[in-house]
């Protein structure tokens, strides 16, 4: 069985506060140990530097050369064979993997690392500059997105692999299909920035909406919850607030929805997208990079057709409840064939098994 070290510097697996990030690092764990891998977490350090600030960066410089000392000492008795570390980026750089690998003389692979050579200037110049030559010694480093691999092949070193490797859900089936009745659906985090940027886009479209019955059921919490709350007000109980829920009972709200309607603004790619079409949903969402490579085929509205576009999409399919069962089973059979565990492990095992051969 070939012993994995796995790290994460963005949010560890083990992290309390669930997220999109955190599920795909849980995910990739289950789609090595579903190929027969032994996979250990060997860090939860978090190199995360969110403000661009010189001391945060040197502090956690110098917290992950002491991580990297302690973990060559332990690698040397753990029988370690591969190194993979999970979204290494100009924010949250992996400071500790290339330096373990290279003493350990252990394969480096990267999952969902990015490239971002115009932070090599400006106040996170220091952990682009570390993002950057993690990836530079990368021997394989997978994409989860086409625009990921813009940057990856331009930038590509000589003797490194560049593979495909579609986000995908940690599980062989499909959940129950919904019926695709009931309220639509918003999944998110409630935070500022990003996330809230989705929410107001949310609110901007419901405004404009035609069907005089719709409902719509909002799962999440974060810091951002009396800002959400507040730009939710003015349409009192047709919007209803569920907090966050667990994967139980998040999975039943998909079940009893209609459609989930998530714009996607400046998202990854978005697990919501992936739980949503396994159990049947339509989804309602903007052309957006990342977005686009999760979703079923089909005409989505581009960004710069606003609100109205979004409005009209979701008229027609609360309208008409044939073509959002169709719509719901299209997507269904989409996540079935290209973003489910069995495909992703044979993806990540077979790269990793060629390497060691």
């Amino acid at each position: 069985m070939t012993r994995v070290a796995f790290y994460a510097p963005m949010k560890p697996p083990t992290h309390p506060v669930p997220s999109g990030d955190r599920a795909m690092g849980r995910a990739i764990l289950q789609a090595l140990e579903h190929g027969n891998m032994d996979a250990e977490l060997v860090s939860t350090l978090q190199t995360v530097d969110k403000q661009g600030c010189r001391d945060i960066q040197t502090r956690l410089l110098a917290q992950a050369e002491r991580e990297a000392t302690r973990l060559i000492t332990l690698g040397q008795h753990s029988n370690w064979q591969v190194w993979i570390t999970y979204h290494s980026y100009y924010k949250a750089p992996d400071l500790v993997g290339p330096v373990v690998a290279a003493a350990l003389k252990l394969p480096y692979f990267q999952i969902e690392a990015t490239r971002a050579r115009k932070r090599l200037t400006g106040p996170w110049a220091a952990f682009a500059q570390a993002a950057e030559a993690a990836s530079d010694a990368a021997d394989v480093i997978f994409h989860l997105t086409q625009r990921d691999a813009l940057a990856l092949r331009a930038y590509q070193a000589p003797h490194q692999k560049i593979i495909h490797l579609p986000p995908f859900l940690p599980r062989v089936n499909l959940p129950p299909q919904s019926l695709c009745e009931g309220a639509m659906l918003s999944v998110g985090m409630l935070r500022h920035g990003d996330k809230i940027a989705s929410y107001e886009l949310i609110a901007d479209t419901l405004k404009r909406l035609k069907t005089p019955d719709w409902r719509l059921v909002i799962a999440g919490d974060g810091p951002a919850l009396n800002a959400v709350a507040s730009i939710m007000g003015p349409f009192g109980a047709r919007v209803e607030m569920r907090g966050s829920l667990d994967a139980e009972a998040l999975e039943k709200e998909y079940s009893n929805a209609s459609l989930l309607f998530w714009p996607g603004v400046n998202e990854a790619f978005g697990v919501t997208y992936l739980e949503a079409q396994a159990a049947g949903l339509p989804v309602v969402a903007q052309d957006r990079p990342g977005v686009i490579d999760v979703l079923a085929p089909g005409q989505y509205p581009r960004p710069e057709q606003g609100p109205e576009a979004l409005a009209q999409e979701l008229d027609a399919l609360l309208r008409h409840p044939d073509e959002r069962a169709g719509r719901g089973r299209a997507a269904r059979d989409h996540i079935a064939a290209h973003h489910l565990i069995s495909g992703a492990s044979t993806i990540l095992c077979t790269a990793i098994s060629e390497v060691l051969a």
